[in-house]
């Protein structure tokens, strides 16, 4: 599996595959996504600040998207719980979907060892990856966790007034290798 860096021409497959999470989610009766986040917009966004990511396949396909946003992060500015390290030298992971048609084969796990892989070969200058997502995607939480993020607290309110996510944040390698 692998990661590029979206381009223009990528913006309907992106909107394709978060509208299928939108509805994924729905299904599962997480209201997650079920606004207006994410939308053109913030989509077009990662795009022109270089943030879209789709995620291929060994064979190539098309399976997913993911957005790597670079600090600050001002999401992240009042969160209910601690960091793991106080840097500036962070990036979110936002708007991760794999399309239905491709669930079930690991590919979400494979996504997160794909961007960690690539975040700590070609950004050794980030010492943190945190990301978030609503209290009731158990599978999300379950997926971060398993690839050795930590809940380190709570956002109340960051997308709709009434959501409560929890935020979760894993140092990398580099980080360790340099002791800091």
């Amino acid at each position: 599996m692998m990661i590029r860096k979206a381009k223009q021409k990528d913006l309907a497959t992106i909107l394709e595959i978060l509208r299928d999470g939108r509805n994924q989610l729905a299904e599962r009766g997480v209201d997650q996504w079920q606004g207006d986040y994410p939308n053109v917009q913030h989509i077009q966004e990662d795009i022109d600040n270089g943030y879209a990511y789709l995620v291929k396949s060994d064979d190539g396909m098309t399976v997913g998207a993911v957005a790597i946003v670079n600090s600050p992060d001002h999401v992240y500015d009042h969160i209910n719980g601690k960091w793991l390290i106080n840097t500036d030298d962070y990036v979110t992971i936002h708007r991760v979907a794999i399309h239905s048609s491709h669930a079930g084969k690991g590919y979400a796990s494979k996504l997160f060892i794909s961007v960690i892989d690539y975040l700590e070969k070609n950004r050794p200058d980030v010492k943190s990856i945190r990301l978030s997502t609503n209290e009731n995607n158990l599978v999300m939480q379950h997926i971060a966790e398993k690839n050795g993020f930590q809940k380190v607290g709570t956002m109340p309110g960051a997308y709709r007034p009434t959501e409560l996510s929890y935020v979760y944040e894993l140092l990398t390698k580099n980080h360790a290798l340099v002791g800091e």
